[in-house]
């Protein structure tokens, strides 16, 4: 959707012709679900997270060819987020909040880890968001949240801003310092120390197995916004009990 509407834009700002122009709708509900080889229209029962996709031993009802394991997986992920969630909060306001950042972060994810972008039109709306519900004091205080979004944003870009000044190459892309400070929206200022912690492990571990056990190019970028959005998610459930663990230790 959002590629669509670049290219549209980028015609009319070059005052061109669009090579691929289509009155066809294109959104989350139209149209439906179809197979990407043969365009088949997805029925309902076939569009049951994880069963259908057992159920029709992974290919295509129409053209029998072979259904991406990245579905039912991504869906498997996406219930076992959702019982943590539901787990830990409850039948609350507290849980249906923490299932939308929830899923947020885990379409921020994929889509970063397979296009290396962070879309503004997911994490902006979050950040304002996040500052919103903190004004009723939800998961923090609205100064927290506020200062969160600041300090977020401007940690990560005073990093880029060093490295860049340094080496003279981009270290980070813009999105990593908007994903940051949408997390310190949602959760406050005193989380960003431990997202960021958890985050640099986790790609430091994931990089170096990549680079070792995958052959991944040295040379190649790797996105760092899943990391942050998974350092992000565990601070949301288990922040404060690490934060906790953390302070009785030292002390």
């Amino acid at each position: 959707m959002m590629q669509r509407d670049w290219s549209e834009q980028c015609c009319e700002l070059l005052e061109i012709e669009q090579v691929d122009k289509t009155d066809n709708t294109y959104n989350l509900i139209t149209p439906r679900s179809r197979c990407p080889y043969c365009e088949y229209a997805i029925s309902t029962i076939e569009n049951i997270p994880v069963i259908s996709y057992l159920f029709l031993k992974g290919r295509c009802k129409n053209c029998k060819k072979h259904i991406s394991i990245r579905y039912p997986v991504i869906e498997l992920i996406t219930a076992i987020i959702s019982a943590v969630i539901a787990y830990y909060f409850g039948p609350t306001l507290y849980m249906l909040l923490a299932l939308i950042l929830s899923w947020s972060l885990l379409g921020l994810a994929m889509i970063d880890a397979d296009h290396k972008f962070l879309p503004d039109d997911i994490i902006l709306p979050l950040l304002w968001f996040g500052i919103l519900v903190n004004f009723f004091g939800v998961f923090t205080t609205l100064p927290s949240s506020v200062l969160g979004a600041i300090f977020g944003y401007g940690s990560l870009w005073l990093v880029h801003f060093v490295f860049k000044l340094v080496t003279g190459k981009q270290g980070m892309g813009h999105g990593d310092f908007k994903l940051l400070g949408m997390l310190g929206a949602w959760l406050g200022y005193q989380y960003l120390p431990l997202i960021i912690i958890l985050s640099s492990l986790l790609g430091t571990i994931i990089g170096i197995g990549m680079i070792v056990f995958a052959s991944y190019e040295r040379s190649k970028p790797i996105p760092f916004g899943p990391y942050l959005a998974i350092a992000g998610w565990i601070s949301l459930i288990w922040g404060r009990d690490i934060m906790a663990a953390y302070y009785q230790f030292i002390l």
